[in-house]
Formats: structure tokens, sequence, C-alpha cells
């Protein structure tokens, strides 16, 4: 069987069996900022184990891309050295919530295994926890499994938990005897040997707990079922392979590597590890780019940087100097295209995002080359023979240095690495940056709702006010049966027309009101929430009267806010389809915030956009404005959305159903949001702003109707108002402002100029103030300087006077000190720039330091300067 074969098999065999097929969830977890990746099958319903959500169904069966690359569960280090570690892969799962539990999860695992996949009967081993009597008679006297081939084991091999915190339980894996050719040799070699020939197939875990931060453990409401078959492994078995990296789900993107470099599979360890490294690393940079991460220099960005960087690193092993990775994703887009149709459509972006880290990375390379070099310098120049292990380690974390390359180099300079303090500078970011994983939950208010599976009804569509029954009434967090006038409070109603905050949109606003025995009630809603459930929470103030739990409630958003929200939204949408259709097909949504008077749209492009691009794109817009054109919506399946070829967007996460968003032939998005009826309610729409916010990801800022109109009626008056002031037309403003700055850079030219006279009138003045101390010419003068480029200018003329010797000046720029220290390259063996400018700095109340040749520092306090210049002579002499 192919790869795709085996995942659509264990799909519809669960779907037979009544599970609904749920659709992979996105690497970027949702709800849960402390879960770095989504990392387990089980992260999408981990509200479904711990009794916080109800859904529609209680089985239900996944393929779920994941990558385990930070935190608890991290294999990044061991790519490319085993035959089964990766930082991507896919975990088929099936799941019950309180439906099944252990007897019909172990008969399905069973009944597929051996008819759905034959794998042989006799090969295969079970493992249970220690305790796990039920499991044991269930594999033995159901099943029929030898009871010499169901090997108990303790917690660290048999109890499951995803992080810390959370749901857990004992667990059962099957694992099929391979042979001795895979074993270790050893004599106990054995199920829950570390070693090839017992290989543990799938785990099937029996959700019976919730595991508090104090280790204490909870029974779940309803005991359920999480398993997990890697689809790796299985390909390795079915495809019978010796490595998930021989199968056809990974080999092609190695060959592909392989033929870029002109190496062969197999020819040497070293250029396996390399072309699984790449292979791996291929397919993770892909899936994470195509779920809307960005390398960068923190959290799951910085994650992805480092195994982009990685792969680009062993590429260098085996002579892959010029851009490759880009080309090698491209066989992942071949291979997972009828999965993941999403991903395959998303290809252009991700390979220029791809490419685009391969080129920084490789200036990273010569940069940090430059900064070895320099350090090498230093550590030559004190006489010492080791490089220091935080130096190393900088150049490691911070410019993603390789430290093999590190090594090379301090070879060839017959000097010693400090290992040690390297491992253990990096023990100490590992303990730093190790996530704890906990499980986010539902606020303790609204559990009881959540758990019935109370959802609030969504009207606002259709309506703008309703009646409805309050479900609760929260205040600081605790539920209420009442509240007063003053209190600041949350509300559930059973149904609303306000908008939960979400996709970007900003929530609704408005009134609540009611007439009760109390007499009149209002409250001011000034947010509106969805919790990860779907209950819709209106936050706002009692202004007057009583309202109770049980009481019907008129509820009345604010239509004009409503109004200009649904017109900023529509317009994103115009929006996104100009991008894409005047920038290019690379162009996703990263990112946008919909507002009643403003809104903003990231989307993903690696230029500034030229000013008549800008233009273009706002006229585009519109003209479909101009069109009056009307703004449809439907709900549909979820999987004939994304086949009619509407824009699903990398931040959302979608259900079953969906609503698709047309406007005309212009635009089609899947989108939950409020929009305008027709195009021409927008009125006008003005582009005020464009901008970088991290790397291959910009933002435009925007305005519609009237606030559009009053922000170009303000800059036509800024426009006016100039024109009056340099008595010209607005027509001619901009050509005379060109001649007023190039009047004004002349004179700062003259400026400059007269400057740099004055500063060599300085030099020559001051030459006779050199003292001798040591037998070396010493110079410490303060100057007029209130740049540090300006001060290092005149410290070189001084030094290029002198040809050999030290020269320390110090300049007072409004409250701040400026000094410099230089030392010609004939001295740098006795004496040290930064060590020299770091003693005259604490004098001056600063800091600094720098090379052997040249070194810079600042201070708090001039009035100190002329001491502290004075000290330099003593300072050298002891030196």
């Amino acid at each position: 069987m192919t790869g795709n074969e085996i995942r659509r098999k264990y799909l519809e065999f669960f779907e037979k069996h009544n599970h609904r097929i749920v659709r992979s969830s996105s690497l970027v977890p949702a709800d849960d900022p402390t879960l770095l990746f989504t990392n387990a099958g089980m992260v999408q319903f981990k509200r479904c184990f711990l009794g916080d959500e109800k859904r529609d169904y209680n089985r239900a069966v996944t393929a779920q891309k994941c990558v385990r690359a930070g935190g608890k569960h991290n294999d990044l280090e061991n790519v490319g050295y085993t035959a089964r570690h990766h930082t991507f892969f896919e975990m088929m799962g099936n799941f019950s919530f309180g439906d099944y539990f252990k007897e019909k999860a172990i008969e399905f695992a069973w009944d597929l295994l051996l008819n759905g996949y034959g794998l042989p009967e006799d090969k295969l081993w079970v493992s249970i926890y220690l305790d796990d009597d039920e499991a044991f008679e269930l594999w033995n006297k159901n099943i029929g499994v030898p009871e010499d081939k169901i090997i108990r084991l303790g917690e660290e091999d048999n109890f499951w938990s995803m992080g810390d915190t959370g749901p857990c339980g004992p667990c059962s894996e099957i694992h099929l005897d391979r042979g001795p050719e895979y074993g270790c040799d050893r004599p106990d070699c054995a199920v829950g040997c570390d070693c090839d020939r017992y290989l543990e197939i799938w785990n099937l875990v029996f959700m019976q707990f919730d595991r508090d931060p104090s280790g204490k453990m909870t029974p779940l409401p309803k005991p359920s079922i999480d398993t997990g078959l890697g689809l790796e492994r299985m390909a390795l078995l079915l495809q019978n392979v010796n490595s998930n990296y021989e199968t056809d789900l990974i080999q092609p993107i190695m060959a592909r590597a392989a033929q870029l470099s002109g190496k062969e599979i197999g020819a040497s360890s070293e250029t396996d590890i390399a072309l699984k490294v790449i292979a791996d690393h291929s397919r993770a940079a892909a899936f994470l780019i195509g779920d809307g991460i960005m390398p960068s220099n923190e959290g799951r960005g910085y994650v992805l940087r480092r195994i982009m960087r990685r792969a680009i690193r062993y590429g260098r092993h085996i002579g892959l100097q010029k851009p490759f990775l880009h080309d090698t994703a491209k066989v992942v887009f071949d291979i997972m295209q009828n999965a993941y149709p999403d991903l395959a459509a998303a290809e252009a972006f991700i390979r220029n995002v791809i490419k685009n880290e391969e080129v920084r990375f490789s200036e990273t390379l010569d940069y940090g080359l430059k900064l070895l070099n320099e350090s090498l310098a230093e550590i030559k120049a004190r006489g010492e023979k080791t490089v220091p292990g935080d130096i190393i380690f900088k150049l490691y974390d911070t410019y993603g240095f390789p430290v093999d390359i590190v090594r090379d180099v301090v070879r060839d300079e017959k000097l010693e690495l400090d290992t040690d303090g390297f491992d253990k500078a990096m023990d100490r970011q590992r303990a730093q940056s190790r996530s704890v994983t906990t499980f986010a939950s539902v606020g303790e208010a609204y559990k009881t709702l959540s758990s019935q599976g109370v959802k609030t009804e969504f009207i606002g569509y259709e309506q703008s006010s309703c009646e409805s029954e309050v479900l609760i009434l929260v205040v600081d967090g605790n539920a209420v049966q009442e509240a007063d006038p003053g209190l600041k409070i949350e509300m559930v109603t059973t149904a609303t027309p306000f908008y939960a905050e979400s996709g970007g949109q900003m929530g609704d606003v408005g009134r609540i009101t009611a007439s009760n025995v109390d007499g009149n009630f209002e409250m001011k809603v000034n947010d509106t929430v969805k919790d990860p459930t779907g209950l819709i929470i209106h936050r706002g103030e009692v202004i007057q009267g009583k309202v109770r739990k049980g009481d019907v409630v008129t509820l009345s958003i604010n239509e004009a806010t409503r109004q200009a929200t649904r017109c900023n939204h529509t317009a994103t949408h115009l929006l996104h389809y100009a991008l894409r259709t005047i920038v290019g097909e690379h162009v996703k949504q990263a990112g946008s915030k919909v507002t009643p008077d403003r809104m903003r749209f990231d989307f993903t492009h690696f230029a500034l956009l030229p000013q008549d691009t800008i233009d273009e794109i706002e006229a585009m817009v519109n003209r479909q404005v101009c069109r009056n054109v009307p703004v449809q919506t439907k709900e549909m399946n979820a999987e004939e959305a994304f086949n009619s070829g509407a824009t699903a967007l990398f931040e959302e996460k979608y259900g079953d159903w969906v609503r698709v968003v047309s406007i005309n032939d212009f635009s089609r998005e899947l989108c939950g949001g409020t929009h305008a009826n027709r195009t021409g309610d927008i009125g006008v729409f003005k582009i005020t702003a464009e901008s970088g916010i991290a790397s291959g990801v910009r933002r435009i800022e925007a305005l519609t109707g009237d606030t559009a109109l009053a922000y170009t009626q303000k800059k036509d008056r800024i426009v006016s108002a100039a024109a009056r002031l340099l008595k010209i037309e607005p027509a001619a403003l901009e050509t005379r402002i060109e001649k007023i700055l190039a009047g004004q850079k002349a004179l700062e030219k003259d400026v400059t100029q007269l400057k740099a006279q004055l500063a060599s009138k300085e030099a020559e003045d001051a030459m006779a103030a050199f003292k001798t101390i040591n037998d070396v010419p010493v110079l410490a003068q303060k100057v007029t300087s209130d740049q540090p480029a300006a001060l290092r200018e005149l410290a070189d003329r001084f030094k290029d006077r002198i040809k050999s010797g030290i020269v320390v000046l110090g300049a007072v720029s409004g409250d701040k000190v400026l000094l410099i220290a230089v030392v010609s390259k004939n001295l740098t063996q006795r004496y040290h720039a930064g060590n020299l400018i770091k003693q005259v700095a604490t004098l001056v109340g600063g800091g600094g330091g720098g090379r052997p040749d040249m070194a810079q520092a600042g201070g708090s306090q001039p009035e100190k300067l002329d001491m502290a210049l004075n000290k330099v002579y003593d300072i050298v002499a002891g030196m």
C-alpha cells in the first residue's frame, strides 16, 4: 500500500464503524497558547475529554499532522540519526468521547491490523499497564492473544499523558516482531526494548483521569478512548522497508536532495544523515509555513527557523552551497497534494518563504565567520588557547552559526573548544525554553453549560435585536443569581444578535434591556466574545435596574457600529482579492483587525509595495465599490467549500459546515463575519499606510465610508495650508519641498566640512599633548564631537599621524559622554583597547568594550570626563 492508501483505509474503516471523519487541525493549537505545536491527534479534542465541550458526535477519526520540535516532546536533534524520529509526522487516531471504551477499542484495532492491513497475527505482541487486569482479560479472553505475548510495563512505557497536566490514563500498545535481524542481540531483548525488533505500531490510550498541577488524578466525567497510529511507521511495515525514510512518503524527497547534491543514497552514513535531515525538515517547513507560521526569533517562528537552518547546514555537508530547500519542499507538495489540497494551493508562497530564509541564512553564515574571527583574534591577543563555551553558544544560538564550522575554523587556528562550557549553556537554554504543557480550560462559571453541549444561537446575520432567556450571569469569574446597578457583568443568553469577536472582527456593542418586577433593567454591552465551546458572552455594565438568571431580556446591537464594521469587513475581502490579482498569487491573508472606524490587513509578501502599486490596488477596490454588486453568503459542507475554490485562511479553525462569502466573480472566501449587503455600502476605500511587521509579512491599514472621507479632507487641508505658507499652488508643493531639502542638504554638507576642519586643527594642536608611558606614545584628550562616527574619524586621524601608540578621546554630547580608544596594531599584544575603555567608562558612570585595536563606550556623568581622561595615563601604566 502507498502512504495515501494507508491513510484512506484507516479513515474509511472507522467511518464504516460510525466515526465522524474530522479534518486535521492546524499545527498551531487552537485555544492553548501553552502548547507550542499540535503534537498528537487528541489535541483538537481535549475539551471533549475534559467534559468541557459536547459535540454532535461521540466517535471521531482523524489523520492529524503533528510536529515535535520543542517543549516536552522534542525530537529535533535525533532526526537523521534514527530510522523513525521526525519533526513532522502524521498521527492517525480514532476517538471515543464517553461512548465505547477498552473492549471496542481493542476489537477495532485488531480487526483493522489483521483484516484491513494484513499483518501476520503470529508476529504481533501486546503491552499493557502493570495493574490493568481488565485490559489483560480483553486481550487474552476476547481476542485470543496468548498470555506470554501480553507484557506488563510500568508508567514510563504504558501510562500516557499529553503534558504535565490534563487528560491521562493507562494504555495498551500493539507491537510487531520484525525478527532478530532488527534486534540488539542482548539476551534480555523483548517488548519494550529500544532497538528496532519489537516495533510499536499502535497506542490505545484509555483516557480515565485528569491530572492537575499537584499530580492528583481525578476521574474524567466519562472514560474515553484516544489512539495513535503513526502513518510513516505503518508505511514502513506495509512497504517492507527498513526505515521510515525509505517509504514513499519521504524517500522521493531524499532522492531529490541527492540529485541536487550529486550524491547517492547509501554512499556513506554522513550523506544519508544529511539527506534524512533535509527530507524531514522539508516536510516540517512546508506544513508549518502552510499553517501560517513564519521564521522569526521567538516562539514557534524560532523553532521553524531552527528546523530550516538545520537542514541548510546539513545541506552544506553534502555540497549544497546554493539555496535548495525550496526545491526539495516542492516534492512534499507532490506527495501530499491529495490529502492536503490547501497546502498545494499555497505552494508558491511557501517556497518563497523558504528560499528567502535560505538566502538570509547564507548571509548569517558569512557574518558569523566575521564574528568568530574577531573573537579568535581577541583570544590569541590575550595569549589564550581555548575558545570559551559561551562564545560558541552565542554564535550558535543568536546567529544560528553551526558548531561544526566553529570546530573546523578553530582546528586551523590551533585552538581548543570549551565543549563543556558550550554543553552547559545549551542545557540552560533547553531548561529555559522547555514548555510546561497545560490545558487551557473553560472558565469554571461556564463549565456546566458547555459540558451539557449548550451553545448560544447566533441570529445576528438576519436580526439586530431579539428576546432571549438569561442562562447565566457572571461577576468576577463567579456565577451569580442576580446583578445590581454598577456591577460589571458577563451574560449568556439562549440566542443573541451580538456577533462575538472572531476572525479579526471585533465583537458587537449595544444594549440589553428588560422590564421586570424591579422596574426597568439596562445593561451597556461593551464587548462580545466567544468561549472555546461556542458560548457567546456579553460583557458590560448594569446601568439601571436588576437582572436575574432566567429573565427574558431584549438584546439590541448598536446598528451604526455594526454597519460600519460590516463595510470594513467586506472591504478586507475586496482588498485580499486585489492584492492577489495585482501583487501575485503568493499573497495570503496572515491576519486582520476589523473595527467600526478602521481596518488592517496583514498579508504575505517580501517587499515594500511601491506607491503606484498601492494606488492601483486602491483603485481596483473602489471600482468594485462603485459597481455596487451584491454580497452573497451561503452555508455549505466544508469539503464542498474547499473544493469549490473558496479561499480559506491560515489562522482560522473550520468546522464541518462553513459560511462562504461571495462578491460576484471578484472574491470568494470562507468567513463567519458580518458583511455589507452590497459593495456600494462601503462608500469609498482609502489606504492610509503600508508597512512590514515581520519577515515576509506586510500590513495595509485602511478606512472606508465617512471615516475615509474625513481622512481625505484632513489631508487636503494640510496640503492647502502648506501651500499657503510657501505662497504657491498645491500642485507645485512637491517641487518646492524638494528644492528646500536640497538646499538644507548642501548647508549640512558645509557644516560637516567645517567641523572636519576644526577637528583636524584640534588634532594638530593636540599632537604636543602626547605623553610617553612605558616607551609608548599615549594621548588622552577631550574633543568637540556630538556623534560616535565623528569621534571614530577623529581618533583615526590621531592614529594615522603617530603610526604607533594609544589614543583615548572623550566628548560631551548633551548629558552623555562619548568615549573611544584606539591601539595601533603593533601594540595589541600588550594593550587591549576594549579593556582600557571599559576602565575609563566606569569613571564617568558608563560601560563599553570592543576589539583589541578599537573600542567605544559611553557614560552618564559628563562632569567627570576631565578626571577620567587624566586617569588614562595611570591606567595604561598599570596594564
